[in-house]
């Protein structure tokens, strides 16, 4: 489990955090997004021991990273590509991992054909593309058998067929009861995967709740196009609805598609389009950043 409590990080007089609380539990993908610069690297550093906090904590099951025992084993980290010798093959440098972390050979040959490398096993890594390198990166974090998971857009690189291989593997270690914090900018794919969110700005956490009160949770939209607009607009707020307009749109909050079409049935205004809109990630996201 990963416990963020109020914590900062100041470099001189510029403040990268501020007070950043928030958790990702176990059996669950806790998605952690924010913009360049937002200070999700820096929390996620801080997080694995490699920068020091100004205030606050970042635990990992319950202490500190330099605190644990076995951390290979506890927790498995993405942060950056590159992480391999290019004179190395990809075998090779999971050798090396295995025995710093005290995983057998046996634990390597499994987790290459887990990530698709073992027809790349040989080849050294300096001739693997973006997407192999960020495999190989999986497959490191992965060699302790570690309950939690700590990775910084680990989907860089990936083609479409890569991505559903990620998300297959992240809910399969979050159904096996590990958790999982993920850093990412691709926000569409994220919500296919995350079942929380953590969205930062400025170093100031904006918002943490589940996906599905954040996008899709709440009650829809319409987005209505008919002959008479300005009828329609009347109409709809007769009856106690909220509505807006684009200049081509009607969006109608308050109101079911089914109630929307018999108002337009009973005022006789041709309908050419009623949609059911619900808000996404992305708009949620862009709201809340000021949509930078």
């Amino acid at each position: 489990m990963i416990h963020i409590r109020q914590l900062t990080k100041t470099y001189g007089r510029v403040t990268a955090l501020d007070d950043v609380t928030f958790s990702a539990v176990p059996g669950r993908v806790t998605g952690f997004l924010g913009l360049n610069g937002s200070g999700k690297t820096t929390t996620l550093r801080i997080l694995l021991g490699l920068t020091r906090a100004t205030s606050g904590a970042a635990l990992i099951n319950g202490q500190p990273y330099r605190d644990l025992d076995s951390p290979s084993r506890q927790v498995g980290a993405v942060l950056e590509q590159g992480i391999s010798h290019p004179g190395q093959t990809g075998r090779d440098h999971l050798v090396t991992q295995a025995l710093l972390s005290g995983a057998g050979r046996a634990r390597v040959e499994e987790l290459l054909s887990y990530v698709g490398l073992t027809a790349a096993a040989r080849t050294r890594t300096a001739e693997y593309s973006l997407g192999m390198r960020q495999r190989l990166a999986m497959a490191t974090a992965l060699l302790g058998s570690p309950s939690v998971l700590v990775l910084d857009e680990p989907g860089n690189g990936l083609d479409p067929s890569g991505m559903a291989w990620l998300r297959g593997l992240l809910r399969e270690h979050a159904s096996n009861g590990g958790t999982v914090l993920l850093a990412s900018h691709l926000l569409a794919e994220l919500e296919q995967l995350v079942d929380d969110v953590v969205i930062i700005a400025d170093g100031r956490v904006r918002l943490t709740a589940p996906l599905v009160e954040v996008a899709g949770g709440g009650v829809p939209r319409l987005r209505v196009r008919g002959r008479d607009p300005h009828r329609l607009w009347q109409a709809f707020e007769r009856v106690g609805a909220t509505v807006t307009t684009d200049g081509r749109h009607l969006y109608v909050s308050g109101l079911s598609a089914e109630d929307a079409g018999d108002i337009a049935l009973h005022v006789r205004v041709p309908v050419y389009e009623l949609v059911p809109e619900t808000p996404n990630l992305e708009e949620v996201f862009l709201n809340l950043v000021g949509g930078r």
